[in-house]
């Protein structure tokens, strides 16, 4: 069954424990870490990873778009993160791999993700040793932004990948995941979607989950 990773990019910061548990149906959390650098944007950082990690048992999928990753592996890591994911774009390939060591070495899951300017083959060169694959369907930065239909392709090619040399690894979707396009990319073959205000912005968010799903 797919996975569902709300994101609390689209949560209220004012009450982030409480709209962590209005989601804790879902399978992960996904939180996304913005540096104002690699994206124009500013999130959150360790200090809210470690507060988030106190309050809840979730799996925690923590998208790293910031420069130069592997600075802060170790520390994310420690404040609690289940996954890192890296985004290809953010450092020189060499510097990517040492990313992937020091969360080899610090014992979470690893993961890269592409921004949709960036070909699915990037991901060759790492894809035996990952737990994941992240395919941006949207430009990082923003909540909110319309799904780009033109990343289907992109999630088949990169499911294409996986199926030949890493089997196991998930394949998720991030950006403008709704009840209308998770259908979508479930069908190109991704395995976990992110979804922000098809959660938040919904009623029940129990049921919009459920309702991704399908």
């Amino acid at each position: 069954m797919v996975k569902i990773a709300p994101s609390i990019l689209s949560a209220d910061f004012c009450n982030l424990e409480r709209d962590i548990r209005r989601v804790s149906a879902a399978d992960w959390l996904h939180v996304d870490v913005m540096d104002g650098m690699f994206v124009p944007n500013l999130t959150v950082g360790l200090p809210v990873v470690r507060s988030i990690r106190a309050h809840t048992g979730m799996f925690l999928d923590v998208h790293l778009m910031i420069h130069k990753p592997a600075r802060y592996i170790e520390q994310f890591a420690k404040a609690g993160a289940d996954l890192l994911s890296v985004h290809l774009e953010a450092d020189h390939p060499a510097q990517i791999a040492g990313a992937l060591r020091a969360m080899e070495d610090s014992g979470v899951k690893k993961a890269v993700a592409l921004r949709p300017i960036t070909s699915s083959k990037a991901v060759l060169p790492y894809i035996e040793q990952l737990d994941m694959v992240l395919v941006m369907t949207v430009e990082p930065g923003f909540g909110g932004q319309k799904f780009m239909e033109s990343q289907l392709d992109t999630i088949r090619e990169v499911r294409a990948i996986i199926d030949r040399y890493n089997p196991a690894c998930e394949l998720e979707v991030d950006g403008g995941v709704n009840a209308r396009t998770a259908p979508l990319v479930i069908e190109a073959g991704a395995t976990v979607l992110v979804a922000g205000s098809a959660v938040y912005g919904a009623e029940d968010p129990a049921k919009a989950i459920e309702a991704l799903r399908r």
